[in-house]
């Protein structure tokens, strides 16, 4: 993990992220999966300059007053390198596996709301913090030292749920993620600029952004050969037709392709607003040329 992160930051990409599941994803499996907090600590320690985020943290999984001081202590650690990545939680084995109650969507947005809330006023000018929610409860929770990042550290809501989610992104986040095509992310960004409205704040105080899965070759032979072996690798741990499925992803995937084709594509993105894009390499493990690739091309060739 280390190893690829040092690429990572060597290769002039401006963060790093990393997911918050106990299991492995789409399907539980015995791979390893390191926990995302104890990572960040460790990565804040061992790298100099990339930024440290998390796509996403689960609500769920830590009082937010805890992960409150968590974060402040990341970001002392890092000096001032950390992003706030966090989400209702949705993987339900996971939840139950672990023993945390696995309520429905709108109650665990709604404490979403209110975990976001506390970390804010935990990471502000407050020495102690009393709140009275309708999930949590604090009595004076006192948070040194206080994050390095005024006035705070920077908050991605994630996920694009209309009624509820975005409207919590409007309220708090520096930062959303949201959207699987061009369409669907103008259509949610209407919508969050409708709260944004309801609530008074202006849709350009939000950056934008959007994930993919990545696999990059300098030919279309070379991401072919990158796509079978990770189709092989998968289907080792989840079966055939699941790696199957997996892989279809992919191909639907703009960062998928040579350079010249994923910059192509990423220009509708850019002309309907996303400003920052997330990606995923499934190889990095084990093969860092496609990370490395689009470095030196698309991240060395963008003016943002």
């Amino acid at each position: 993990m280390l190893e690829v992160a040092r690429s990572i930051e060597s290769s002039g990409y401006e963060s790093l992220w990393v997911f918050d599941h106990f299991h492995t994803v789409p399907e539980p499996t015995q791979e390893a999966t390191y926990e995302a907090w104890t990572l960040m600590a460790a990565l804040a320690a061992t790298t100099d300059t990339v930024r440290l985020g998390q796509m996403c943290t689960s609500n769920s999984y830590r009082m937010p007053s805890y992960l409150a001081k968590v974060a402040a202590n990341v970001d002392v650690i890092s000096d001032g390198r950390l992003e706030m990545g966090i989400g209702a939680g949705w993987y339900e084995h996971e939840y139950l596996g672990y023993g945390y109650e696995f309520p429905k969507a709108s109650v665990r947005i709604d404490q979403l709301a209110e975990g976001v809330e506390i970390m804010h006023r935990m990471w502000g000018d407050e020495d102690e913090v009393v709140y009275e929610g309708r999930y949590y409860r604090l009595a004076g929770a006192i948070n040194q030292p206080k994050p390095v990042q005024r006035p705070r550290i920077p908050t991605w809501i994630a996920g694009g749920g209309e009624r509820r989610t975005l409207r919590v992104a409007a309220r708090f986040a520096d930062y959303t993620n949201f959207g699987s095509s061009v369409d669907e992310f103008v259509h949610k960004s209407e919508v969050l600029a409708g709260h944004c409205r309801d609530v008074g704040r202006d849709l350009d105080q939000i950056t934008r952004s959007i994930m993919f899965g990545a696999v990059v070759g300098a030919t279309e032979r070379e991401v072919v050969d990158k796509l079978d072996r990770y189709e092989a690798r998968m289907a080792a741990v989840v079966g055939s037709a699941k790696a199957a499925e997996m892989r279809a992803a992919y191909e639907r995937s703009a960062a998928v392709g040579t350079p010249d084709q994923i910059a192509e594509r990423l220009e509708p993105w850019e002309a309907a607003g996303a400003e920052y894009v997330i990606l995923y390499f499934p190889e990095a493990a084990y093969d860092r040329s496609g990370l490395e690739l689009f470095a030196a091309t698309i991240v060395a060739g963008s003016s943002s």
